[in-house]
């Protein structure tokens, strides 16, 4: 792969100091992390200096957790357009089709209690409570006008601010 058309740093030694790591061998360690399930920088690191199939990967070469950290966040975009080049290869290769299903076996905690789901029955109860609210805040205004203007100015204005806000996030989103 032409690492410099997929947008990786580091490519082109500094003329000072040592040479960094060539970007390809971060990129198999991360590689190897991606297929492994091994997301941690520091675990990688003690990978490189205790498996040997990763010594092999990366020619007996151990960069430290702060070097394969940084790599990561200097490079992010190296990285995501290797894996979308990957991705094009293999719809390329035929090897995607609509009968196959893959599962990485990510696992995910389901979050759909009570607060958290929606029916159209509560979305129309979610919108007449804050139509309530806002009645509520209106009717408090018209309150405050009515008795001392001069005392609650500040809070007639903090409450027509509120309206406006729920009002805009009302029509942002409805639910």
């Amino acid at each position: 792969m032409d690492l410099a058309a997929l947008e990786f740093q580091g490519l082109q030694p500094a003329s000072t100091g040592r040479p960094s790591y060539h970007p390809s061998v971060l990129l198999k360690l991360y590689l190897y992390g991606y297929l492994n399930r091994i997301q941690s920088s520091r675990r990688l690191e003690r990978e490189c200096q205790r498996n040997v199939e990763l010594m092999w990967l990366t020619g007996r070469l151990a960069p430290d957790f702060k070097t394969i950290a940084d790599f990561r966040r200097d490079n992010g975009k190296g990285i995501r357009n290797v894996c979308r080049r990957f991705v094009m290869l293999c719809r390329e290769l035929k090897l995607f089709t609509d009968a196959v299903v893959a599962i990485d076996g990510s696992k995910f905690k389901a979050v759909n209690n009570r607060e958290r789901n929606f029916t159209p029955g509560k979305i129309e109860r979610r919108e007449r409570e804050l139509e309530e609210s806002i009645q509520r805040y209106l009717d408090a205004l018209e309150t405050a006008d009515r008795t001392q203007p001069a005392e609650i100015q500040a809070k007639t204005d903090r409450l027509q601010g509120k309206i406006q806000k729920m009002r805009r996030k009302r029509a942002v989103n409805p639910y």
